[in-house]
């Protein structure tokens, strides 16, 4: 009896000493219906956030173990305009790369271990976005927001972005 209760002791130190060495990245919208740009349709709203929160994770997976990164999005203007005049059941966005580039406003805070090693705001843009080289596929749901993202992770947490290579 004693044997099995040192073990599952054991086995909780274990589990407990790896969970503190599990890197991760929380995701928070702030007042996403008041934001600058997103789809009027709140499925599809719902879409645009929840891409652009799996994009956040897959960039947080490369942190190195023990370290969280905490990201509050407060503004998100997409890449193009919303042109309601073509509007079919969806929102159509027309890019004509003049003053319609990707923008987004943020506040992250990354910590290792429950300790703030480094937090900040963030204005993100790239006007340039049409005239850039983009490794993702153009049927990529937000390719240019999520280049941009790259980006500002790659200067700010010095970590580059493996991305998808071109067929």
């Amino acid at each position: 009896m004693q044997k099995q209760t040192t073990r599952a002791l054991i086995a909780g130190l274990a589990l407990l000493a790896s969970s503190a060495a599990w890197a991760g990245t929380e995701v928070h919208f702030t007042k996403p219906d008041q934001f600058t740009d997103v789809p009027f349709d709140p499925r599809e709203r719902e879409d645009v956030l929840n891409e652009l929160t799996r994009h956040f994770e897959k960039l947080g997976a490369s942190l190195p173990p023990g370290q969280t990164l905490k990201i509050d999005v407060t503004d998100v203007d997409l890449a193009g305009r919303d042109n309601p005049s073509m509007r079919a059941g969806r929102d159509i966005r027309v890019m004509n790369g003049r003053a319609d580039w990707p923008r987004m406003r943020l506040h992250y805070v990354l910590e290792q271990d429950g300790k703030v090693i480094s937090s900040g705001d963030a204005a993100l843009s790239d006007m340039s976005y049409m005239t850039r080289i983009n490794h993702y596929f153009s049927n990529e749901k937000l390719r240019y927001e999520k280049l941009m993202i790259d980006d500002w992770y790659a200067n700010t947490f010095g970590i580059k972005t493996k991305r998808q290579a071109r067929k």
